[in-house]
């Protein structure tokens, strides 16, 4: 078993306002291991899209830490974030963020593009990840050729292409219907846990906050519950 890990401690994250600042993160502590899954969830504006813009390191905390694997990536100067963030980092999006010029494995090959041209390695891990989400015979569609299911598959196979430490999803099942927001809560989970990646999702669902291994909410700048 790897040693994927994140812990975050006393995080706090306030925004400048006209007339005074606005605490959004005041006191947001989290241990997780590998393997491990959390929805957090809580109203509009409570600061969960703050609080992954964090976790992912595309915002920095006023205050308090974020180890992912022990190290601190806010301690790394822009490129090493970039490329700490690249390797340790899977995003999934509601809206899949998808280049519609791509096809389905070129999307999903996206972050190891980021770091040079694909390797044969790499080219043979998005196809068994596609193949895994079920779409093997999609290779060379366009998201505009797949449904909205099929495109947030893509999605989650493009964000474990590296292999990475920790898994963000926001909002994955938002745009979708009952059933498919199930088939792709079921492939989210299965290979999160096959890959041994600590899995966090922002949601206001139930179906899939229940399907995680822990709820929590954010209160006041908190995290409260597990």
């Amino acid at each position: 078993m790897n040693d994927h890990s994140l812990a975050v401690d006393h995080v706090a994250k306030s925004f400048p306002t006209a007339n005074q600042s606005l605490d959004v993160l005041r006191d947001v502590s989290l241990s997780l291991a590998a393997g491990e899954s959390v929805a957090i969830v809580g109203p509009s504006g409570s600061g969960k899209s703050t609080l992954l813009q964090i976790l992912g390191t595309l915002d920095r905390p006023d205050s308090g830490t974020v180890l992912i694997d022990s190290q601190d990536p806010f301690a790394l100067d822009e490129v090493a974030l970039a490329e700490f963030r690249n390797k340790h980092v899977g995003f999934v999006f509601q809206d899949h963020h998808l280049l519609p010029q791509l096809t389905v494995i070129e999307n999903v090959l996206v972050p190891a593009l980021a770091v040079g041209k694909p390797s044969h390695e790499d080219t043979d891990r998005a196809r068994s990840l596609v193949d895994s989400v079920g779409l093997g015979d999609r290779l060379g569609h366009l998201p505009s050729e797949l449904s909205g299911g099929e495109r947030e598959r893509v999605a989650i196979a493009r964000s474990l292409l590296m292999n990475p430490s920790l898994i963000l999803a926001d909002e994955p099942t938002g745009n979708l219907d009952r059933k498919t927001a199930g088939q792709v809560t079921e492939v989210l989970l299965n290979l999160q846990k096959r890959s041994g990646a600590i899995l966090i999702t922002v949601t206001h669902s139930d179906a899939l906050a229940t399907a995680m291994g822990q709820r929590m909410e954010l209160v006041d700048g908190c995290l409260v519950g597990g």
